[in-house]
Protein backbone atom coordinates (compact mmCIF):
# COMPACT_ATOMS: atom_id res chain seq x y z
CA UNK A 1 0.00 0.00 0.00
CA UNK A 2 1.30 3.46 -0.88
CA UNK A 3 0.43 6.88 0.41
CA UNK A 4 -2.27 5.44 2.68
CA UNK A 5 -4.36 4.34 -0.32
CA UNK A 6 -6.24 1.07 -0.66
CA UNK A 7 -4.33 -1.83 -2.15
CA UNK A 8 -7.52 -3.18 -3.73
CA UNK A 9 -6.73 -4.20 -7.29
CA UNK A 10 -9.92 -2.56 -8.61
CA UNK A 11 -8.69 0.81 -7.30
CA UNK A 12 -5.14 0.56 -8.68
CA UNK A 13 -5.55 -1.23 -11.99
CA UNK A 14 -3.16 0.55 -14.31
CA UNK A 15 -2.87 0.41 -18.10
CA UNK A 16 0.75 0.40 -19.19
CA UNK A 17 2.81 0.66 -22.35
CA UNK A 18 6.43 0.98 -23.46
CA UNK A 19 7.80 4.52 -23.54
CA UNK A 20 11.13 3.60 -25.11
CA UNK A 21 9.52 3.42 -28.55
CA UNK A 22 7.21 6.35 -28.04
CA UNK A 23 4.20 4.43 -26.74
CA UNK A 24 2.62 6.08 -23.72
CA UNK A 25 2.93 4.25 -20.41
CA UNK A 26 -0.32 4.74 -18.60
CA UNK A 27 -0.77 4.32 -14.87
CA UNK A 28 -3.98 5.23 -13.08
CA UNK A 29 -6.97 4.26 -11.01
CA UNK A 30 -10.13 3.11 -12.75
CA UNK A 31 -12.31 2.81 -9.70
CA UNK A 32 -16.09 3.19 -9.96
CA UNK A 33 -16.52 6.62 -8.35
CA UNK A 34 -16.79 8.57 -11.59
CA UNK A 35 -19.24 6.11 -13.08
CA UNK A 36 -21.39 6.22 -9.97
CA UNK A 37 -21.52 10.01 -10.00
CA UNK A 38 -22.48 10.07 -13.68
CA UNK A 39 -25.29 7.57 -13.10
CA UNK A 40 -26.63 9.68 -10.24
CA UNK A 41 -26.70 12.75 -12.45
CA UNK A 42 -28.41 10.92 -15.30
CA UNK A 43 -31.16 9.51 -13.08
CA UNK A 44 -31.90 12.78 -11.33
CA UNK A 45 -35.29 14.11 -12.46
CA UNK A 46 -37.25 17.30 -11.92
CA UNK A 47 -39.12 15.51 -9.10
CA UNK A 48 -35.85 14.91 -7.19
CA UNK A 49 -35.85 16.69 -3.87
CA UNK A 50 -33.66 19.68 -3.20
CA UNK A 51 -31.62 17.52 -0.83
CA UNK A 52 -30.96 14.97 -3.57
CA UNK A 53 -30.03 17.74 -6.02
CA UNK A 54 -27.55 19.16 -3.51
CA UNK A 55 -26.10 15.70 -2.98
CA UNK A 56 -25.71 15.20 -6.72
CA UNK A 57 -23.98 18.56 -7.07
CA UNK A 58 -21.59 17.67 -4.27
CA UNK A 59 -20.78 14.30 -5.84
CA UNK A 60 -20.20 15.92 -9.21
CA UNK A 61 -17.85 18.47 -7.65
CA UNK A 62 -15.91 15.73 -5.84
CA UNK A 63 -15.73 13.78 -9.10
CA UNK A 64 -14.35 16.83 -10.91
CA UNK A 65 -11.74 17.32 -8.20
CA UNK A 66 -10.73 13.65 -8.37
CA UNK A 67 -10.46 13.81 -12.16
CA UNK A 68 -8.26 16.90 -11.87
CA UNK A 69 -6.02 15.13 -9.36
CA UNK A 70 -5.73 12.14 -11.67
CA UNK A 71 -4.99 14.09 -14.86
CA UNK A 72 -2.09 12.63 -16.79
CA UNK A 73 1.46 13.92 -16.50
CA UNK A 74 4.85 12.91 -17.87
CA UNK A 75 8.30 12.46 -16.34
CA UNK A 76 11.48 12.06 -18.37
CA UNK A 77 13.90 9.56 -16.82
CA UNK A 78 16.94 8.52 -18.81
CA UNK A 79 17.71 6.11 -20.35
CA UNK A 80 14.04 5.22 -20.88
CA UNK A 81 12.86 8.69 -21.83
CA UNK A 82 9.39 10.10 -21.29
CA UNK A 83 6.98 8.10 -19.15
CA UNK A 84 3.35 9.25 -18.91
CA UNK A 85 1.11 8.43 -15.95
CA UNK A 86 -2.65 8.94 -15.84
CA UNK A 87 -2.51 8.99 -12.01
CA UNK A 88 0.06 8.88 -9.23
CA UNK A 89 1.46 5.32 -8.87
CA UNK A 90 0.79 3.49 -5.64
CA UNK A 91 2.54 0.09 -5.65
CA UNK A 92 6.19 0.30 -6.67
CA UNK A 93 9.42 -1.68 -6.98
CA UNK A 94 12.99 -0.42 -6.53
CA UNK A 95 16.09 -1.99 -8.07
CA UNK A 96 18.25 -1.15 -5.06
CA UNK A 97 18.09 0.60 -1.66
CA UNK A 98 19.09 3.95 -3.21
CA UNK A 99 15.74 4.15 -4.99
CA UNK A 100 13.94 2.61 -2.02
CA UNK A 101 15.31 5.29 0.28
CA UNK A 102 14.14 8.02 -2.08
CA UNK A 103 10.55 6.82 -1.90
CA UNK A 104 10.71 6.40 1.87
CA UNK A 105 12.07 9.94 2.17
CA UNK A 106 8.99 11.18 0.31
CA UNK A 107 6.76 9.60 2.95
CA UNK A 108 5.69 6.59 0.87
CA UNK A 109 5.24 3.09 2.13
CA UNK A 110 8.37 1.03 1.32
CA UNK A 111 8.61 -0.65 -2.09
CA UNK A 112 7.09 -4.06 -2.62
CA UNK A 113 10.49 -5.42 -3.61
CA UNK A 114 14.17 -4.72 -4.23
CA UNK A 115 16.63 -7.01 -5.97
CA UNK A 116 18.12 -8.13 -2.63
CA UNK A 117 16.46 -7.19 0.64
CA UNK A 118 19.68 -8.10 2.48
CA UNK A 119 21.33 -5.06 0.87
CA UNK A 120 18.76 -2.68 2.34
CA UNK A 121 20.53 -1.37 5.47
CA UNK A 122 17.58 0.05 7.39
CA UNK A 123 19.60 0.85 10.53
CA UNK A 124 20.04 4.31 9.02
CA UNK A 125 16.40 4.93 9.99
CA UNK A 126 16.72 3.86 13.61
CA UNK A 127 16.71 7.33 15.18
CA UNK A 128 14.29 9.06 12.77
CA UNK A 129 11.02 9.52 14.69
CA UNK A 130 8.18 7.40 13.37
CA UNK A 131 10.25 5.72 10.64
CA UNK A 132 10.56 1.96 10.53
CA UNK A 133 11.07 -0.27 7.50
CA UNK A 134 10.77 -4.04 7.85
CA UNK A 135 12.56 -5.77 4.99
CA UNK A 136 10.93 -9.05 6.05
CA UNK A 137 7.75 -7.67 4.53
CA UNK A 138 9.48 -7.01 1.21
CA UNK A 139 10.33 -9.39 -1.63
CA UNK A 140 13.79 -10.06 -3.05
CA UNK A 141 13.51 -9.96 -6.82
CA UNK A 142 16.60 -12.13 -7.08
CA UNK A 143 15.70 -15.76 -6.46
CA UNK A 144 18.30 -17.70 -8.45
CA UNK A 145 17.57 -15.19 -11.17
CA UNK A 146 14.63 -12.82 -11.67
CA UNK A 147 11.48 -14.23 -13.18
CA UNK A 148 8.81 -12.46 -15.19
CA UNK A 149 6.25 -14.35 -13.15
CA UNK A 150 7.40 -12.48 -10.03
CA UNK A 151 6.81 -9.14 -11.73
CA UNK A 152 3.31 -10.27 -12.62
CA UNK A 153 2.73 -11.42 -9.05
CA UNK A 154 3.91 -8.13 -7.54
CA UNK A 155 1.75 -6.18 -10.01
CA UNK A 156 3.58 -2.90 -9.33
CA UNK A 157 2.53 0.35 -10.98
CA UNK A 158 6.10 1.49 -11.61
CA UNK A 159 9.57 -0.11 -11.45
CA UNK A 160 12.56 2.08 -10.65
CA UNK A 161 14.88 -0.23 -12.60
CA UNK A 162 17.01 0.59 -15.62
CA UNK A 163 15.88 -1.84 -18.35
CA UNK A 164 19.56 -2.11 -19.38
CA UNK A 165 20.22 -3.58 -15.95
CA UNK A 166 17.75 -6.36 -16.72
CA UNK A 167 19.08 -7.15 -20.20
CA UNK A 168 22.79 -6.85 -19.33
CA UNK A 169 23.04 -8.36 -15.85
CA UNK A 170 20.06 -10.68 -15.35
CA UNK A 171 20.34 -14.11 -17.02
CA UNK A 172 17.83 -14.93 -19.75
CA UNK A 173 16.31 -11.43 -19.96
CA UNK A 174 15.97 -9.91 -23.42
CA UNK A 175 14.47 -6.62 -24.56
CA UNK A 176 11.26 -8.44 -25.49
CA UNK A 177 10.89 -9.56 -21.86
CA UNK A 178 11.27 -5.99 -20.64
CA UNK A 179 8.72 -4.83 -23.22
CA UNK A 180 6.29 -7.51 -22.07
CA UNK A 181 6.43 -6.38 -18.44
CA UNK A 182 6.14 -2.72 -19.44
CA UNK A 183 3.04 -3.49 -21.52
CA UNK A 184 1.33 -5.84 -19.06
CA UNK A 185 2.48 -4.66 -15.63
CA UNK A 186 4.19 -1.28 -15.41
CA UNK A 187 6.98 0.91 -16.79
CA UNK A 188 10.69 0.60 -16.03
CA UNK A 189 12.17 4.02 -15.30
CA UNK A 190 15.39 3.68 -13.33
CA UNK A 191 18.96 4.86 -13.82
CA UNK A 192 22.03 2.91 -12.69
CA UNK A 193 23.70 6.01 -11.29
CA UNK A 194 25.27 4.31 -8.27
CA UNK A 195 27.99 2.62 -10.31
CA UNK A 196 29.47 2.22 -13.80
CA UNK A 197 28.97 -0.62 -16.26
CA UNK A 198 30.27 -1.54 -19.73
CA UNK A 199 27.00 -0.46 -21.38
CA UNK A 200 27.40 3.06 -19.98
CA UNK A 201 28.96 4.60 -23.07
CA UNK A 202 27.03 7.81 -23.78
CA UNK A 203 25.02 7.16 -20.63
CA UNK A 204 23.37 10.04 -18.78
CA UNK A 205 24.07 9.57 -15.09
CA UNK A 206 22.00 11.22 -12.39
CA UNK A 207 23.57 12.28 -9.15
CA UNK A 208 21.69 11.44 -5.98
CA UNK A 209 19.48 14.52 -5.89
CA UNK A 210 18.84 14.51 -9.64
CA UNK A 211 17.53 10.94 -9.32
CA UNK A 212 15.60 11.88 -6.17
CA UNK A 213 13.89 14.71 -8.04
CA UNK A 214 12.75 12.26 -10.73
CA UNK A 215 11.19 10.00 -8.09
CA UNK A 216 9.48 13.01 -6.53
CA UNK A 217 8.07 13.99 -9.92
CA UNK A 218 6.71 10.48 -10.48
CA UNK A 219 4.95 10.52 -7.10
CA UNK A 220 4.00 14.22 -7.38
CA UNK A 221 5.79 15.15 -4.14
CA UNK A 222 8.31 17.70 -5.35
CA UNK A 223 7.69 19.90 -2.29
CA UNK A 224 9.21 17.20 -0.07
CA UNK A 225 12.13 16.80 -2.47
CA UNK A 226 12.80 20.54 -2.31
CA UNK A 227 12.66 20.49 1.49
CA UNK A 228 15.12 17.59 1.62
CA UNK A 229 17.40 19.37 -0.83
CA UNK A 230 17.50 22.44 1.42
CA UNK A 231 18.13 20.30 4.51
CA UNK A 232 20.95 18.47 2.70
CA UNK A 233 22.65 21.65 1.49
CA UNK A 234 22.53 23.20 4.95
CA UNK A 235 23.85 20.01 6.54
CA UNK A 236 26.76 19.61 4.11
CA UNK A 237 27.65 23.28 4.46
CA UNK A 238 27.73 23.10 8.26
CA UNK A 239 29.88 19.95 8.20
CA UNK A 240 32.40 21.13 5.62
CA UNK A 241 32.82 24.47 7.41
CA UNK A 242 34.28 22.53 10.33
CA UNK A 243 36.64 20.27 8.38
CA UNK A 244 40.41 20.74 8.60
CA UNK A 245 42.39 21.77 5.52
CA UNK A 246 44.25 18.45 5.43
CA UNK A 247 42.03 15.48 4.59
CA UNK A 248 43.08 11.80 4.64
CA UNK A 249 43.41 9.49 1.66
CA UNK A 250 41.11 6.51 2.02
CA UNK A 251 41.22 2.99 0.59
CA UNK A 252 37.78 1.56 -0.12
CA UNK A 253 37.93 -2.23 0.04
CA UNK A 254 35.60 -5.17 0.34
CA UNK A 255 37.21 -7.97 2.38
CA UNK A 256 36.91 -11.41 0.80
CA UNK A 257 36.08 -12.89 4.23
CA UNK A 258 35.98 -11.96 7.91
CA UNK A 259 39.63 -13.08 8.06
CA UNK A 260 40.72 -11.52 4.80
CA UNK A 261 43.79 -12.39 2.79
CA UNK A 262 42.35 -10.74 -0.32
CA UNK A 263 40.24 -7.66 -0.99
CA UNK A 264 38.01 -6.36 -3.75
CA UNK A 265 39.21 -2.79 -4.38
CA UNK A 266 36.95 0.15 -5.21
CA UNK A 267 38.21 3.36 -6.74
CA UNK A 268 36.70 6.59 -5.43
CA UNK A 269 34.50 7.25 -8.45
CA UNK A 270 32.06 10.07 -9.08
CA UNK A 271 28.87 8.02 -8.88
CA UNK A 272 26.18 8.23 -6.20
CA UNK A 273 27.84 5.51 -4.11
CA UNK A 274 30.74 7.83 -3.27
CA UNK A 275 28.86 11.08 -2.70
CA UNK A 276 29.57 11.36 1.04
CA UNK A 277 33.32 10.86 0.56
CA UNK A 278 33.41 13.61 -2.05
CA UNK A 279 31.36 15.93 0.18
CA UNK A 280 33.96 15.40 2.91
CA UNK A 281 36.78 16.19 0.49
CA UNK A 282 38.84 13.03 1.03
CA UNK A 283 41.22 11.56 -1.54
CA UNK A 284 41.53 8.09 -3.07
CA UNK A 285 44.54 6.26 -1.63
CA UNK A 286 44.65 4.10 -4.76
CA UNK A 287 45.27 7.09 -7.05
CA UNK A 288 48.47 6.63 -9.00
CA UNK A 289 48.32 2.84 -8.78
CA UNK A 290 47.38 0.42 -11.55
CA UNK A 291 44.62 -1.08 -9.38
CA UNK A 292 41.25 -1.09 -11.14
CA UNK A 293 37.92 -0.83 -9.42
CA UNK A 294 36.15 -4.11 -8.73
CA UNK A 295 33.09 -2.99 -10.68
CA UNK A 296 35.15 -2.90 -13.90
CA UNK A 297 37.25 -6.08 -13.80
CA UNK A 298 36.07 -8.08 -10.75
CA UNK A 299 39.70 -8.40 -9.66
CA UNK A 300 41.18 -8.82 -6.17
CA UNK A 301 44.34 -7.61 -4.45
CA UNK A 302 46.33 -9.04 -1.55
CA UNK A 303 48.45 -7.26 1.07
CA UNK A 304 51.43 -6.61 -1.21
CA UNK A 305 49.97 -3.60 -3.07
CA UNK A 306 48.39 -2.35 0.17
CA UNK A 307 51.84 -2.32 1.78
CA UNK A 308 53.16 -0.27 -1.15
CA UNK A 309 50.29 2.22 -0.88
CA UNK A 310 50.02 2.11 2.93
CA UNK A 311 46.69 3.99 3.12
CA UNK A 312 45.98 6.33 6.02
CA UNK A 313 42.45 4.95 6.38
CA UNK A 314 40.91 1.66 5.28
CA UNK A 315 37.15 1.46 4.82
CA UNK A 316 35.40 -1.87 4.32
CA UNK A 317 32.30 -2.61 2.31
CA UNK A 318 30.94 -5.66 4.13
CA UNK A 319 28.24 -8.25 3.56
CA UNK A 320 26.15 -7.01 6.49
CA UNK A 321 25.83 -4.16 8.92
CA UNK A 322 27.83 -4.58 12.11
CA UNK A 323 27.75 -2.13 15.02
CA UNK A 324 31.15 -0.49 15.74
CA UNK A 325 32.28 -2.87 18.46
CA UNK A 326 31.28 -5.95 16.45
CA UNK A 327 33.04 -4.55 13.39
CA UNK A 328 36.26 -4.02 15.32
CA UNK A 329 36.18 -7.47 16.91
CA UNK A 330 35.43 -9.05 13.53
CA UNK A 331 37.96 -7.26 11.33
CA UNK A 332 40.35 -4.98 13.21
CA UNK A 333 41.35 -7.56 15.81
CA UNK A 334 42.20 -10.01 13.04
CA UNK A 335 44.25 -7.41 11.15
CA UNK A 336 46.18 -6.38 14.26
CA UNK A 337 47.18 -10.01 14.82
CA UNK A 338 48.03 -10.66 11.17
CA UNK A 339 51.78 -10.79 10.45
CA UNK A 340 51.53 -8.56 7.35
CA UNK A 341 48.38 -6.54 7.91
CA UNK A 342 49.60 -5.43 11.32
CA UNK A 343 52.37 -3.37 9.65
CA UNK A 344 49.89 -1.16 7.78
CA UNK A 345 49.59 2.38 9.13
CA UNK A 346 45.79 2.29 9.13
CA UNK A 347 45.77 -0.92 11.16
CA UNK A 348 48.37 0.32 13.65
CA UNK A 349 46.39 3.52 14.21
CA UNK A 350 43.05 1.72 14.40
CA UNK A 351 41.77 3.65 11.37
CA UNK A 352 39.82 0.77 9.84
CA UNK A 353 36.11 1.49 9.63
CA UNK A 354 32.91 0.21 8.00
CA UNK A 355 32.14 1.92 4.72
CA UNK A 356 28.53 0.79 4.79
CA UNK A 357 26.95 -0.32 1.54
CA UNK A 358 27.20 1.04 -2.00
CA UNK A 359 23.67 2.42 -1.87
CA UNK A 360 22.26 5.64 -0.50
CA UNK A 361 19.23 7.82 -0.97
CA UNK A 362 18.65 11.15 0.81
CA UNK A 363 18.14 9.79 4.35
CA UNK A 364 20.93 7.23 4.10
CA UNK A 365 23.24 9.90 2.72
CA UNK A 366 22.68 12.12 5.76
CA UNK A 367 23.38 9.17 8.04
CA UNK A 368 26.44 7.94 6.15
CA UNK A 369 27.96 11.41 5.84
CA UNK A 370 27.52 12.02 9.57
CA UNK A 371 29.13 8.70 10.45
CA UNK A 372 32.01 9.21 8.00
CA UNK A 373 32.70 12.70 9.35
CA UNK A 374 32.98 11.35 12.89
CA UNK A 375 35.18 8.44 11.80
CA UNK A 376 37.63 10.52 9.81
CA UNK A 377 37.64 13.70 11.88
CA UNK A 378 37.16 12.74 15.56
CA UNK A 379 38.85 15.95 16.73
CA UNK A 380 36.21 18.06 14.97
CA UNK A 381 33.06 16.04 15.67
CA UNK A 382 32.00 14.49 18.96
CA UNK A 383 30.92 10.85 18.68
CA UNK A 384 27.47 11.55 20.19
CA UNK A 385 26.85 14.80 18.31
CA UNK A 386 23.83 14.98 15.99
CA UNK A 387 24.90 16.71 12.80
CA UNK A 388 21.45 16.77 11.20
CA UNK A 389 17.95 17.18 12.59
CA UNK A 390 16.17 13.82 12.76
CA UNK A 391 12.86 15.44 13.63
CA UNK A 392 13.13 17.62 10.52
CA UNK A 393 13.59 14.48 8.43
CA UNK A 394 10.43 13.02 9.99
CA UNK A 395 8.50 16.26 9.44
CA UNK A 396 9.42 16.42 5.75
CA UNK A 397 8.40 12.79 5.26
CA UNK A 398 5.05 13.59 6.86
CA UNK A 399 4.49 16.58 4.56
CA UNK A 400 5.39 19.39 6.98
CA UNK A 401 7.63 21.18 4.52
Amino acid sequence: MLDGSSNDATRRRFLKGSTAVGVTALAGCTGGESGDATTTEETTTEETTTEATETTTTEATETTEETTTQSSYSVTIEPVGEVTFDAVPRAWVAENPSWADMGVALGLEPPLAVVLTSEYRTHHYDDVPGLSVDTDEMTSLWQDGISKELFYSLDADVHFIDPNYMTNLIPNWKQKDVDEIVSNVGPFCGNTSFSTYPWHEEYQYYDLYEAFEKVAQVFQRTDRYEAFSSLHDEFVGNVTDRLPDERPAIALLSPASTEPEKFYPYRLGDRTAYKHWHDLGVNDALDGSDISTFTSDRGTIDYEPLLEIDPEVMLFYTDQHRPPEEFRSTYLDFLKNHETASTLTAVQNGDVYPAGSMYQGPIMNLSKTERAAKQLFPDEFDRDEKLYDRQRVADIRNGSV
